[in-house]
């Protein structure tokens, strides 16, 4: 995939081999814990895993979101867009470590911390804005003058390609995170969708069960709609409590007021 360039601008760097793509927005909660999980069976089978951009934003963008989706929805997924303009100018100028490092970093600030406050009515979400992001920048030795990505709209066909890029591997009736084992020829699909994370013991096992549902030939859904909130600090739910219990339609909370 290409990137926007000026004649001083980087161009793209090169993709290095991975035994997995992990495509994640990084304002939703699911692909967060998903993701922590991955990181540990990576982490015990000595994986490669390459972060890659799909916007929920995107996925939505002929959606009503006043009529479908809570209010805080279109400012949370916007933020999301613009976080994943940041994502993809420092894969373009610094690699793919460095994303790893950034993907790991946001989703601590966002989802291992204290509840962030939710926008007010016509108000950005915190998560999308220069002052969320610059500590985060600072932290991973990053320049501060990455955060100009967040109102650069020309990354938005670098993040596209890479949402179309999932949905061509998984379909388009999905939302994040999509998994790519064995990447470009090997399977891919949805989730797996879960609100605890799992112990280093779990995660492997879970792990080799997962593939083994997927690698079986012709095997395309097995789903429940109702999903506990996940057990991050960021959503109010400590590791030992069980989050409350909502029923998600297309991989959102659709409402269709």
């Amino acid at each position: 995939m290409g990137a926007p360039r000026d004649d001083d601008q980087p161009g793209t760097a090169a993709q290095e081999h991975a035994d997995l793509d992990f495509y994640f927005d990084p304002v939703c909660p699911f692909a967060w814990m998903t993701s922590t999980w991955v990181r540990e069976v990576a982490r015990q089978r000595d994986y490669r895993v390459a972060w890659r951009p799909v916007s929920l934003r995107l996925l939505n963008a002929a959606v009503d979101y006043d009529a479908q989706f809570p209010p805080e929805y279109e400012a949370g997924h916007t933020a999301g867009l613009r976080l994943l303009r940041v994502v993809e100018r420092v894969r373009a100028e610094h690699g793919e470590d460095a994303v790893a490092r950034l993907h790991e970093a946001l989703g601590a600030r966002v989802f291992e911390s204290a509840p962030l406050p939710s926008p007010a009515p016509g108000e950005p979400d915190v998560r999308g804005t220069a002052g969320f992001l610059a500590p985060v920048l600072e932290e991973l030795g990053l320049p501060a003058a990455l955060a100009g990505a967040l109102e650069d709209d020309r990354w938005d066909e670098v993040v596209r390609a890479g949402t179309e890029e999932a949905l061509s591997l998984a379909g388009r009736d999905v939302g994040t995170p999509v998994l790519h084992v064995d990447p470009p020829s090997g399977l891919a699909f949805f989730g797996p969708v879960i609100s605890r994370r799992p112990t280093p013991e779990e995660a492997v096992e879970l792990w080799d069960h997962v593939l083994g549902l997927a690698r079986f030939p012709g095997f395309a859904e097995l789903k429940r709609s109702l999903r506990e909130l996940p057990r991050l600090p960021g959503l109010g739910v400590a590791e030992d409590e069980t989050g409350p219990v909502e029923d998600w339609h297309g991989g959102s909370r659709r409402q269709h007021r």
